[in-house]
């Protein structure tokens, strides 16, 4: 009896570590991630970063205990079958960058868990049901109201009273944009600004858009977000420069590179609050019950070295305003 008891120890013993090493590899959790940028982008390595590092806070190690499966969309026709890669791979949840990725990933999953950054307007776009209860396989973070982009313009003539005249560089893949525009529209015309569209496909076409446009008067350029304003960004301020236009970009970076003054949010913030909700849905959440969120405050940011460039004081009033001021 005690000889059966020994073995039957020695058995468990043995046992125990390959049993250990099954569960080990039974709670690596995998995560899918499908950006609309490129890979050697650095905005687009910086975001990346704050997302791991927000997942490491909460205590997941990549090759520990979770895997990620990346997918970089920066030819956009390759989206939908980066989407149905990343599903077919069997992911416990897939974070969505960009409204250009969304849909995409919708379209190829009503199962698997979605959590979607840098988008406008989720519940026209048809990625949620409401704000409050999202209600599908999808909830997330939201970066703009289309009333902000209202302010775009009221800053730029603030700093610019004699404007006259504004551009807008828009992605005209994305149909938030167009709620942007029309906001942005509204606002013009009590300002006595005449707004001229320009859709961005790719760099050259911009340039020529915008050397035709600076032609005239007075004249100022809006950006609007978007992954083609993102990946031209260095052309886009290398523009306005070169035709001394006064321009408002929606984020920071912009006006760290040079640009004159940008209005948003924290946008890297945006990625550690996503790694949370991650956390929650691999831990049980479902994102029906999972409300969307949209930034709680808008930053200012000014760059006077570039204002001097163009012969511009920066006006008291912003400058009070501002939150930020690069020299």
């Amino acid at each position: 009896m005690r000889r059966r008891d020994f073995i039957k120890g020695i058995c468990v013993w043995t046992a125990s570590p390959l049993a250990a090493r099954a569960q080990q590899r039974e709670q690596i959790r995998r995560i899918g991630v499908l950006s609309g940028v490129s890979a050697d982008d650095a905005v687009a390595q910086a975001r990346n970063a704050a997302f791991l590092q927000g997942l490491a806070d909460l205590g997941w190690r990549v090759g520990r205990n979770v895997q990620i499966d990346f997918r970089w969309g920066f030819d956009t026709a390759q989206i939908p079958k980066y989407a149905i890669e990343l599903v077919e791979l069997a992911p416990d949840v897939i974070l969505a960058v960009g409204a250009s990725v969304v849909w995409p990933v919708l379209h190829a999953t009503r199962t698997v868990p979605v959590v979607f950054v840098q988008v406008t307007d989720p519940v026209g776009a048809g990625y949620v049901a409401s704000l409050a209860r999202p209600g599908g396989n999808a909830t997330g973070f939201t970066l703009f109201e289309f009333g902000i982009s209202a302010k775009w313009i009221e800053f730029l003539k603030q700093f610019v009273p004699s404007m006259t005249r504004a551009a807008v560089l828009y992605d005209p893949m994305v149909p938030a944009g167009l709620g942007m525009l029309g906001a942005i529209q509204s606002t013009a015309s009590s300002l006595r600004v005449e707004l001229t569209p320009i859709s961005l496909r790719d760099a050259h076409e911009m340039e020529r858009a915008v050397a035709e446009f600076a032609r005239g008067p007075n004249g100022g350029l809006i950006v609007l977000p978007g992954p083609p304003t993102q990946r031209y960004r260095e052309q886009i301020i290398a523009q306005a420069a070169q035709h001394r236009l006064p321009a408002m970009y929606p984020y920071r970076y912009f006006v760290a590179a040079s640009g004159l003054i940008s209005y948003g949010p924290d946008e890297i913030e945006q990625y550690r609050q996503a790694a949370g909700y991650i956390d929650r849905i691999l831990k049980g959440e479902k994102p029906a019950d999972l409300p969307v969120q949209a930034p709680t405050k808008y930053e200012l940011v000014i760059n006077r070295k570039t204002a001097n460039a163009l012969g511009l004081t920066v006006p008291d009033s912003l400058l009070a305003r501002a939150d930020e001021v690069i020299e």
